[in-house]
């Protein structure tokens, strides 16, 4: 089952973390976008070539001490399709250095469309009677809010091909509580989400004691954070929010459990901009992640010392 790749990299490397890989050109230092687009006259193939270059060099320095990456889909899509390419190449590039990825799509849908969706992202195309990997994510982030019917699809994909998803179930931004906190009956609808990803992890289990099902909960939110834990125990938690949206280490302890596993905590504009906040050398910027990637993961390790696979 994917998640137990991702659990047993964790362990490995000792590090419960994810670098979102969420770039603009504002992000790319001047040196790479001028590369790129001296070489095309196409603007949206130059920025495609600078993002990846980017891309490429921050995984050169992340690759050995960072479990898995996070790109989010929205920051490739605004370059058209030459930015969905560099996606693709993104997501093969991680996977030759060995890293787990977690395309953050939050893809909704039913049906056929969801199938659509799920083949895409984690599964394979049928072209000609040849099956295909479209992008070959690892796990892909998905909104539960259609219901089983919007699941369904996954569950199939995550148990024939060995993925993942996160479940958006408590989500770090400041209104997520006009809706998610709000009440049916005696729980909240988060509350409810969590327990629907226990019922749906529950059709594709893993070795670790945690399910392919997991749960987006932001670490903006640590008291839910904490409360969640106990009441999802197999639900493996993707925790957003650590470092420019305010999380710290104490925020994001109460996800773990006594092994120190049941989360993976993502930091995107802290690893990625550290060149521009320690105002070093532009050349120098994906030292300045590796640097980051460290600091963050000894911050997170104060709270959680160890992590042992059960």
């Amino acid at each position: 089952m994917s998640m137990n790749q991702l659990i047993e990299r964790i362990a490995a490397l000792q590090n419960p973390t994810v670098a979102g890989l969420d770039p603009k050109l504002d992000y790319v230092p001047e040196y790479l976008r001028k590369e790129a687009f001296a070489s095309t006259d196409d603007p949206l193939e130059g920025a495609a070539r600078a993002l990846l270059a980017f891309n490429k060099g921050l995984i050169d320095q992340l690759w050995d001490i960072v479990p898995a990456v996070k790109p989010q889909a929205a920051y490739y899509e605004m370059y058209g399709w030459q930015g969905m390419r560099t996606l693709h190449e993104t997501i093969s590039y991680a996977h030759e250095k060995g890293m787990y990825v977690i395309i953050d799509g939050k893809r909704n849908d039913i049906g056929s469309t969801m199938e659509a969706y799920a083949t895409a992202h984690l599964g394979k195309t049928l072209v000609e009677g040849r099956p295909v990997p479209a992008f070959n994510g690892d796990c892909l982030t998905v909104n539960g809010y259609l219901g089983s019917d919007g699941i369904a699809p996954l569950l199939k994909i995550c148990n024939e091909e060995d993925k993942g998803i996160f479940v958006l179930v408590k989500t770090s931004n400041p209104s997520s509580g006009e809706l998610q906190d709000r009440k049916i009956g005696e729980k909240t609808i988060y509350e409810t989400m969590a327990e629907m990803c226990e019922k749906w992890g529950g059709m594709a289990p893993g070795s670790y004691g945690y399910t392919a099902v997991g749960a987006v909960v932001g670490a903006t939110y640590p008291e839910q954070l904490r409360e969640l834990r106990a009441k999802a125990p197999s639900t493996f938690f993707l925790v957003p929010g650590y470092g420019a949206q305010g999380g710290g280490a104490a925020d994001v302890a109460g996800a773990f459990d006594r092994n120190g596993l049941g989360a993976v905590i993502n930091s995107s504009r802290g690893i990625m901009c550290a060149y521009q906040k320690a105002g070093c050398d532009a050349h120098e910027y994906a030292l300045a992640a590796r640097k980051e990637a460290l600091r963050m993961k000894d911050d997170i390790m104060s709270e959680v010392k160890e992590i042992r696979l059960p």
